[in-house]
């Protein structure tokens, strides 16, 4: 609870229709896209930077926690108030400042949703890359805090190869500038990556200059299906040793593939064990030859079906399978959040072979899709025959995670630590660099008042209860 004196300081930064504390309100942004939920104390809506620095200076005053939020889309509870406090929601600052046509550039205020910026910037022959499966909901803001990955990363990287500079608000009230609006920059410190997936941990983003690169001018899709995971998986080098990078390449296995056909009854070979969505760009001239070579690499490594999209709808209708993965594991009895681990992507079929000797231990299937072509595989856990405690679930996670870990991979790709993954970060990162990273933190957040409980593997001593 707010004392009076603070509640009455925050209607006064951000007006009576800016500030809410009534339960229900709180209940609102209590929860994101996991199964967690925690109450804050109260909500602020931020109009401008100024009201973010007066916040900070208010907030450091009195040790009292902030959580930035964007659209409270993340999986991993980033945006969640688990020592209680204010959630300071970005959402009002949604403006596209400036499109830069000559220097191809924009600049956005963090509350922008990701769509809307590709439709901007594309009316106009630009483009933006970073798509993560959220984009039509997720703000640039928490894009950035995340450094959200998405299906195009594969060619063009992910939203830290994109940013250029950042205005940010650190939490003692000060704004800073970070960056330029140059491709080439070495003046002092290069302070924008380190605030880029820093998950708000040390400051609050207020601006972005974001980099644009021309839009391409034509896309075509093909859907390939294949007998077996470890086909499938030779494909993916097969491909890049051909010199062609793909725009997206996306893999299902056998699990995905039978929840989809389910539930679009798109009537995929019944013999489909792995399954690649592979989109190409370029000059229209450029994309016959290269589907050419990819369709004969596929049928080389043993594929049984390959269907070819160049208009919009018939993309669009191959797509459908790849964006309903979410809706179609509802048929599954799942279980737990879901991982987001990372590894060499010619570590793939190991990893998916030893998830599934894992599950089998305890009784979990494990249901993989992702993108094959940077590595980045998403799991979903699911009961087979009989019901799994959570204690089991947390066992076969922790030995997945561990498995790939083995394999050089990542416990996380895109979808960020926050609160769900932080007791998992030793398992990737060394006691000295964690100790580094803290005193970090400790140096620009001495009062810890920014987004504690995210990101360090600490017990959380909550001062609220989970709802």
């Amino acid at each position: 609870m707010l004392n009076s004196e603070l509640k009455k300081s925050l209607i006064s930064i951000f007006g009576p229709n800016g500030f809410a504390d009534s339960k229900e309100d709180c209940l609102t942004y209590s929860y994101d896209a996991t199964s967690l939920n925690y109450l804050p104390d109260a909500i602020v809506f931020a109009e401008t930077a100024e009201q973010v620095s007066a916040l900070m200076k208010l907030a450091d005053r009195h040790k009292v926690p902030i959580i930035p939020r964007g659209a409270g889309s993340g999986y991993t509870g980033g945006s969640l108030a688990v020592n209680g406090g204010i959630i300071l929601v970005m959402e009002k600052m949604n403006r596209i400042l400036q499109i830069d046509q000559d220097d191809m550039f924009v600049i956005v205020e963090p509350g922008v949703i990701t769509g809307q910026l590709h439709a901007a910037v594309e009316k106009l022959g630009l483009f933006y890359p970073p798509d993560p499966a959220s984009m039509e909901f997720a703000t640039i803001g928490g894009n950035i805090a995340e450094n959200a990955g998405g299906m195009r990363a594969v060619k063009y990287g992910v939203t830290r190869n994109y940013v250029m500079g950042l205005e940010v608000v650190l939490p003692n009230g000060e704004i800073i500038q970070t960056g330029s609006r140059c491709i080439k920059d070495v003046v002092g410190y290069d302070l924008t990556n380190l605030f880029v997936g820093s998950e708000g941990t040390l400051g609050t983003i207020t601006r972005a200059i974001l980099k644009l690169i021309p839009l391409p001018e034509a896309f075509a899709t093909a859907a390939v299906s294949f007998p077996t995971l470890s086909s499938a998986a030779k494909a993916v080098p097969e491909i890049m040793r051909q010199k062609i990078i793909p725009s997206t390449l996306e893999f299902m296995d056998k699990h995905c593939i039978t929840a989809v056909d389910r539930y679009l009854k798109v009537g995929l070979p019944q013999e489909t064990e792995a399954f690649l969505l592979i989109e190409v760009d370029g000059f229209s001239s450029e994309l016959p030859p290269v589907l050419d070579k990819i369709t004969a690499m596929c049928k080389s490594c043993g594929a049984i079906d390959i269907k070819v999209a160049t208009e919009v709808n018939d993309r669009a209708r191959l797509w459908k399978i790849r964006r309903s993965i979410t809706a179609a594991l509802t048929c599954y009895t799942l279980k737990g959040d879901g991982e987001d681990m990372v590894v060499p992507r010619s570590c793939i079929p190991d990893i998916i072979e030893e998830g599934e000797r894992i599950g089998d231990r305890y009784n979990l299937l494990m249901i993989n899709y992702g993108h094959a072509g940077d590595g980045n595989i998403h799991v979903s856990l699911a009961e087979k025959e009989i019901p799994v405690s959570d204690d089991q679930v947390e066992l076969a996670i922790m030995e997945l995670l561990t498995a790939a870990v083995g394999m050089n991979g990542r416990i996380a790709a895109e979808h960020g630590i926050g609160c769900l993954k932080r007791n998992k970060v030793p398992l990737n990162i060394d006691p000295p660099t964690l100790k580094l990273m803290k005193q970090m933190k400790d140096m620009m957040d001495p009062n810890g008042i920014l987004n504690p409980g995210k990101v360090f593997p600490q017990e959380t001593n909550a001062s609220n209860t989970e709802v």
